[in-house]
């Protein structure tokens, strides 16, 4: 009986430290992305330029519609961002999620121009840039390329990640979306 006592009770410490009960995780799914909207309003009046990506069955199949612009030299516009999940009906705001869970994302915006450049225009709940809401500012005719990525869980407290800098940003990309420009 000695014999079976020892091995029965390792085996039950084996079995119960096994099943230990582990907390729940919880995963908060990313949000397909099917159309992004960049609207440039000129400050001195006049049409809106939008900046166009659309891509309705998402990752894969289609290639996605990307429509560029023409931006004045010299000129400051107001930028907004739409994100729009149309895969739904009614469309999904993704706009809308992304506000309520500003401090978990930013966006970032790149260019080939030198002369151009964005400045952010909203905060998030900590101070820290969203980009949502932005200034575009343009200068001497040129043509390239306006690159914007939303970034899902940036480290916001980087060096340089407040001032728009990428490189050190971490996280993890929702959508990276690059436009054709043209600056006359």
């Amino acid at each position: 009986m000695k014999n079976l006592f020892l091995p029965l009770l390792l085996a039950t410490i084996l079995i119960f430290s096994a099943c230990k009960k582990d907390d729940p995780v919880i995963v908060d799914e990313e949000e397909l992305i099917t159309t992004l909207r960049y609207t440039l309003t000129p400050a001195t009046g006049g049409s809106a330029i939008i900046l166009s990506f659309q891509d309705l069955d998402g990752d894969g199949g289609n290639a996605p519609t990307i429509t560029g612009g023409t931006l004045a030299a010299n000129q400051t516009y107001s930028g907004t961002l739409e994100l729009l999940n149309e895969t739904e009906s009614p469309a999904e705001s993704i706009t809308e999620e992304i506000m309520e869970e500003q401090e978990e994302h930013q966006f970032f915006f790149q260019s080939t121009i030198s002369d151009l450049t964005v400045a952010y225009n909203d905060r998030d709940a900590n101070g820290d840039p969203l980009g949502l809401s932005s200034t575009l500012t343009t200068g001497s005719a040129a043509s390239g390329a306006l690159t914007i990525v939303l970034r899902h869980e940036p480290n916001k407290s980087a060096a340089g990640v407040a001032d728009g800098n990428i490189a050190s940003a971490g996280g993890e990309t929702d959508i990276e979306v690059t436009f054709p420009i043209d600056v006359q």
